[in-house]
């Protein structure tokens, strides 16, 4: 079964859910679900509808056009998706491979509907799980006076793999405005919510000297500043003065895996929209 999903951010005005259902409805569609949210502080409307293509008297190719009529009347941005539409995933990946071992599963047991056919890494530690699951493997060993060059050659092989979304699954580097900028919007990253105050290496380690409570794990889009993109799903673990600090790891990294694996499943579904560095999720 072919559908169509579009997804709606506009000024909240009368009329827009009648309006987005009745074209629907007029070009006999059947809707299979519609989601819809407004802020009443940024007066904002958003919306997530997705109807069954069997028997839609518009055909695919200007459902686009057709739509953008109505769409000007309500200042709506708007994206159109199909669900033949199968994205290409790339995993960027460092030393730690617990998420990318994660990903790949769920991939393989049909929790994610995607293609990954590619692993970058600046590390050569993860060739052999890429080549057990039939990906490709690029390491780019990464200074800082060959980032700019190594950057360019990893954006050529995404743009060659026609790459439609980036997981950074604990990949341990910067990535630069520029390659940011390819890619807005469709890089999710992971990491531990010990930020700030744990920043850097050994955060466990730190943290239980500390004497912690809760641990975290916080997956978000990537923008140009560090760790500041919007936020997509976050969970967190409490912790006890029995544990130690393997006990710590242990519990960040099974946080990790499920946080950015339910991230990393609404932007394939198509039920994340981004406005003023925060997200919408939709049911």
């Amino acid at each position: 079964m072919l559908n169509a999903t579009i997804l709606i951010s506009c000024p909240d005005k009368k009329g827009i859910t009648a309006t987005v259902t009745n074209f629907v409805y007029n070009n006999n569609g059947n809707i299979l679900h519609s989601d819809q949210h407004t802020d009443d502080e940024a007066k904002a409307f958003f919306m997530r509808i997705v109807w069954d293509m069997k028997g839609f008297t518009i055909k695919r190719e200007m459902i686009g056009k057709k739509f953008s009529a109505i769409a000007g009347n309500f200042e709506m941005k708007w994206e159109l998706y199909f669900s033949d539409q199968v994205p290409r995933v790339a995993v960027f990946v460092s030393k730690q491979t617990h998420c990318l071992y994660d990903l790949f599963l769920r991939l393989k047991s049909g929790q994610f509907r995607c293609e990954m056919p590619v692993v970058v890494s600046n590390h050569p530690y993860a060739e052999h799980i890429a080549r057990e699951f039939g990906a490709k493997y690029y390491e780019f060993p990464i200074t800082a006076k060959n980032k700019p060059a190594q950057e360019k050659k990893q954006l050529n092989i995404l743009e060659n793999e026609r790459i439609d979304l980036i997981i950074l699954a604990r990949y341990h580097q910067i990535l630069t405005r520029g390659f940011v900028d390819r890619y807005r919007m469709k890089i999710i990253n992971i990491h531990h919510s010990f930020l700030p105050a744990f920043a850097g290496s050994d955060p466990y380690s730190r943290a239980f000297k500390k004497g912690v409570k809760i641990i975290g794990a916080t997956s978000h889009y990537v923008t140009e500043k560090l760790d500041e993109g919007p936020i997509i799903e976050q969970d967190t673990a409490r912790i006890s003065h029995r544990d130690a600090v393997k006990d710590l790891i242990r519990s960040g990294e099974d946080l990790e895996k499920m946080v950015l694996a339910r991230a990393v499943r609404w932007h394939l579904e198509r039920k994340i929209l981004v406005y003023d560095n925060k997200t919408v999720i939709f049911d």
